[in-house]
């Protein structure tokens, strides 16, 4: 971490952290952020769900909830960026405070509520930005007074779709009221099988990935393993945040809403090993959840992840983290003599069993 990273995040943990989370995608936009540009070798370039990722290591969705970012992030180092989560409607989610570090356990707690601009102004962000070799996926929501859900989420991708290069349906978040119960089985398949509809009508249909909850026991996770590949998804992301609180130290410890962040990382990688032996292999599966360090990023790919997410982790460590883990996995495939980061997947998922 350079002098100057280090004396940004020390102003920005001195405010609010949600005037924080804004100035410091005002900074990205000035280019006051020093970045990296493309981190990738033959080790870390990786084939997942048919997306060609430079390294394995992405954005997760809920930094830049509204694509007001994209050409700095993809000169950030992440093999690839994850916007939103989009709405049909613009919303605004949730009263302030709904954002909350958690220092001490290295956490964040929010609450935000599926705050964003809307599909439409979402989508032109998209549309208008230039492609490259970083790929761009976008976080389907549902508006929170919707009386159609399921609807919601294939609306945004219909509008958006076109403009992306993979998408995500959220039913894991567990900030809008009964928006986890589209994770059981029948309400699941019923809603995949509108998303699948709105995917077939796109003129260049796009993988489509499903983010879960750490939150359910291994009969749940079987059983959402199997609706996702009947239903034809290309891949799950595991997980999204926690309404655990167990071993917290900090004073927001009680604070409701997800908690993400270092704490995550045991329960969202256990998840994946679950999610991984119920998929047998059969679906690409993306580790999200506690990631500070290199070894943690292959701790999720031998739990069974072909890619993995990174967000809480940036709050204390800064931008400089992601090219920092992706070269560390580079030098630990080649200290190891592993030709590509993909041979890492699912070889040591029996130890989370």
């Amino acid at each position: 971490m350079s002098l100057i990273e280090r004396l940004g995040l020390t102003a920005l943990h001195r405010i609010d952290p949600e005037t924080g989370h804004g100035l410091s995608l005002t900074a990205l936009r000035s280019g006051l952020v020093p970045l990296p540009g493309l981190v990738t070798s033959s080790r870390l370039a990786v084939t997942v769900a048919g997306l060609a990722l430079p390294n394995p290591v992405g954005l997760a969705a809920g930094y830049d909830k509204n694509a007001v970012a994209l050409a700095p992030l993809a000169r950030a180092g992440f093999g690839f960026v994850e916007v939103g989560a989009a709405t049909p409607r613009p919303q605004p989610g949730n009263p302030r405070p709904r954002l909350f570090r958690l220092t001490e356990d290295r956490a964040v707690i929010n609450r935000f509520g599926f705050n964003n601009q809307g599909a439409e102004a979402i989508g032109a962000r998209l549309a208008a930005r230039q492609r490259g070799p970083v790929p761009v996926g976008l976080n389907l929501g549902a508006n929170k007074d919707s009386d159609d859900r399921a609807g919601d989420f294939a609306r945004v991708l219909a509008s958006c779709g076109p403009h992306v290069d993979f998408a995500t349906v959220n039913v894991s978040s567990p900030n809008t009221e009964k928006l986890r119960d589209l994770q059981g089985p029948a309400a699941l398949a019923a809603l995949l099988d509108r998303v699948m509809q709105a995917r077939a009508a796109l003129p260049r249909p796009i993988p489509v990935f499903l983010k879960i909850a750490p939150d359910l026991v291994p009969d749940e996770i079987a059983a959402i393993a199997e609706v996702a590949m009947a239903a034809g998804l290309a891949g799950i992301i595991a997980t999204n945040t926690t309404l655990s609180r167990e071993g917290l130290k900090s004073a927001s410890r009680d604070e409701t809403g997800g908690l993400s962040g270092a704490p995550l990382f045991e329960k969202s990688t256990r998840v994946l090993a679950l999610l991984s032996q119920a998929t047998g292999g059969r679906l690409p599966l993306i580790g999200v959840g506690g990631i500070s360090s290199p070894e943690q990023v292959l701790e999720k790919l031998r739990a069974g992840a072909s890619a993995v997410q990174v967000y809480s982790a940036l709050v204390y460590q800064g931008f400089s983290l992601v090219p920092a883990i992706a070269r560390g996995i580079d030098a630990a495939l080649a200290a190891q003599g592993i030709g590509n980061v993909a041979q890492v997947t699912g070889t040591g998922r029996g130890a989370w069993l």
